[in-house]
This record gives C-alpha cells, structure tokens and sequence, in this order.
C-alpha cells in the first residue's frame, strides 16, 4: 500500500473513532473503490450476475464502521485486509440468503413472510491480519478490468488460491488451512495460478 495512503488511513482511523463524521465520510471514500474491486473479483461472473457489487460495498461499510472500536491497527495494509474479510464475510451472507429463498420458493413459502432485518450483520473480524499488503489491489483502474476478466478465465482453484493469498493477504499456512491443503501444496497451487493468470491476462 502507498505509504501517504497508509499515513492518511491511520490519521482518519484516529478521529474517526473520537467521533469525527468527517474523518469516517472522507475514510469511506478512500477505499470504496478498492472494496468494490474485492467483492468483485470474490463474487466472478456467475454472482456479479446475481449481486449487485455497490450493495456488497455499502453492506462491508455498514459493517466496518460498526465494528471500527473493535479494529486494531498494527502494520501497513491491515485495515485492507480487515475490509476484504469483512467483504468476504458479507457475500457469504448475500450466498446464503440466495440459497434460502430459493429453498423457500420450492417450498411455496411466500417471500414476503421472510423479513431479512438489516441489521442482522456478521460481526467483523477484531484483529489485525499480520501479513503482506495485497498486492494485486495496488493498479491502475484499466489495469484492475483487465485483472478482473483475466481472473474470470481462470478455473475455480486457481480463482480461490490467488483470492485468499494475493488478495486476502494470507499466509501459505493459512490458505491450506482453509483449503485442506499443506503449504508446499499452496506454494505449487499458487505458482501454477499465477502463471495462468499472468497468461490470461497478457492475453487480453
């Protein structure tokens, strides 16, 4: 992450928690666009379809500004990676509530019976992620639409890896945590999907 960026977050973290709407309004606008990019290249084609990406910004926001006092700021690039959690953990719900009316339209069952409260939210993560700033995040604009179409290419594995090591930020050891996978595993995955991505986008 831009260091003058990184400066900039601390200093509106820090008025932002002393109850500063100016400071919260003006740190909402610096990473709105890096969140839309995340949920986006997270949700790929078949759920951008489905999803609208700005209401998985606003939901992530909603989240993130709720649970700022939980926050702990440490390294460079940890409120980031905090956001793509938070991203991460509002399209599973937006998954789920998909799934679930779809169940309940097999089921006959009137979607209007069904009140989703919004303020039913997955409580965000409250503590620093201890890893590298993602890097693919740091582009240009038109660099990060071909990266999105490039990683539309890719089959689901590779998409998976590259999301939770290049974007999410963690570690080899984390990511065969969540894949069942060792680390040397991960290593090798990981090398493969970038070459494919490289591929995929050069071609483009």
């Amino acid at each position: 992450m831009n260091s003058l960026i990184a400066q900039r977050t601390q200093q509106l973290l820090t008025l932002a928690r002393k109850g500063d709407q100016g400071a919260l309004n003006n740190l909402c606008g610096l990473y709105v666009e890096r969140i839309r990019r995340i949920a986006r290249l997270r949700m790929g084609p078949q759920l951008r379809s489905q999803l609208e990406s700005m209401d998985i910004v606003q939901d992530a926001l909603w989240a993130a500004i709720h649970g700022l006092d939980g926050f702990v700021h440490q390294d460079e690039g940890d409120f980031l990676r905090w956001l793509s959690i938070i991203v991460e953990n509002t399209i599973r719900d937006n998954i789920d509530r998909i799934h679930a009316g779809k169940r309940d339209v097999r089921k006959q069952v009137s979607l209007d019976s069904t009140v989703v409260r919004t303020d039913e939210r997955r409580l965000p993560p409250r503590h620093p992620v201890s890893t590298t700033t993602p890097s693919l995040l740091v582009a240009r604009s038109e660099e990060l639409d071909r990266l999105e179409r490039a990683m539309d290419q890719l089959k689901d594995e590779y998409r998976q890896v590259i999301l939770l090591a290049k974007i999410e930020g963690l570690s080899y050891a984390q990511v065969g945590r969540r894949l069942g996978k060792t680390a040397d595993a991960v290593g090798m995955l990981l090398s493969r999907a970038m070459v494919a991505l490289t591929d995929a986008f050069e071609a483009l």
